[in-house]
């Protein structure tokens, strides 16, 4: 009988050492599991349907991702509200490593905007994380080659004599469609009507299906086009000349100060494991000096342009601040 205790001592002793130690290995299966990431899956949010510059960009990167982390990346296409649907999606996404976005220069304009509507935010910007950047062009205008303007000056002399009569299209209220016209309209003294669809890809359909006149997008989309006869180049909203299309004038060449970049880059949500960010970092990397990647988006008329986080991260943060001061001169659409 007086044993019986010290062996329930002993055991419970024992119990006591085996809960420690397998809350102690509980507490690294996280570690363990981002060591193994990734394990299954990720999907890749591209806030626009089909054939815009982020599906356009998207889908060789996600291919390239796919070889390089062994896992397959599975592009979806979330498109609404000028890419703020998708964004948001990604933002409030669980952060562990199996969501990321392949988002464009309107990430930091919809917040903006909803301030300047007095709306509840889609999303903060706070709430991604920048991983990389993989293109940078300016947004370039373009109509259709049965149209009457030849150049840039025909279509603001047009413009300024029949107010209201050029229709141009975009991806959304405030997206990267959108944006430039408005700066282009500030500048010219002119007014033009929006049509908002719902990505670069149906708005192009809508300009070459001669519902509206005109728009502006980057190179990527509408290069093909141009060289297949179809649509006419005007100008474009960057510096010096572009190398797809070098015959074509910047606004500022023109005389009009406006630019504006279409850039498309990789976000996580906030809160995902540094270890998996830096893995992901390597791989966006990797992926930006890929062959096929490189071919295959310079093909549709861009240059990769990577940034790695840190310069990203900058680089977004300045461009916020710019599109803040842009979307309030625009005000209320």
């Amino acid at each position: 009988m007086h044993d019986e205790p010290k062996v329930s001592r002993r055991a419970l002793a024992a119990r006591v050492a085996f809960a420690c130690a397998a809350l102690a290995a509980s507490a690294l299966v996280p570690a363990h599991a981002q060591d193994a990431w990734p394990s299954h899956p990720i999907s890749m949010i591209v806030p626009f349907p089909p054939g815009g510059v982020a599906d356009t960009v998207g889908r060789p990167v996600g291919e390239a991702l796919t070889r390089i982390l062994g896992q397959p990346v599975v592009v979806e296409n979330r498109a609404g509200a000028g890419g703020g649907v998708g964004m948001a999606a990604a933002a409030k996404a669980r952060p562990d490593g199996y969501t990321m976005l392949m988002a464009l220069s309107s990430i930091t304009i919809i917040p903006e905007a909803d301030k300047v509507l007095q709306r509840s935010p889609m999303y903060q910007l706070d709430q991604l994380v920048p991983i990389a950047r993989f293109t940078a062009d300016p947004t370039v205008l373009v109509v259709r080659t049965n149209s009457p303007w030849k150049t840039a000056k025909d279509f603001i002399d047009y413009a300024r004599s029949h107010p209201g009569a050029i229709t141009f299209g975009s991806s959304g209220n405030y997206g990267t469609m959108h944006v430039p016209m408005e700066m282009l309209k500030q500048s010219t003294k002119t007014f033009m009507v929006h049509v908002p669809y719902t990505g670069a890809g149906p708005a192009i359909v809508g300009l070459l299906g001669e519902q509206v006149d005109a728009l502006a997008t980057g190179p990527a989309t509408i290069v093909q086009h141009v060289r297949a006869g179809r649509l006419r180049a005007l100008a474009h909203w960057g510096e010096g000349r572009l190398a797809a299309l070098p015959e074509v004038p910047s606004f500022r060449e023109l005389g009009y100060p406006i630019t504006f970049l279409q850039w498309s880059g990789l976000f996580v949500p906030a809160g995902t494991p540094a270890p998996v960010i830096a893995k992901l970092r390597d791989a966006a990397r990797q992926a930006a000096a890929d062959e096929k990647v490189v071919r295959t988006i310079g093909t549709a008329g861009t240059p990769v342009l990577y940034q790695d986080a840190p310069q990203f991260a900058a680089f977004v943060e300045q461009d916020a601040k710019v599109m803040k001061a842009v979307v309030e001169r625009i005000g209320k659409q």
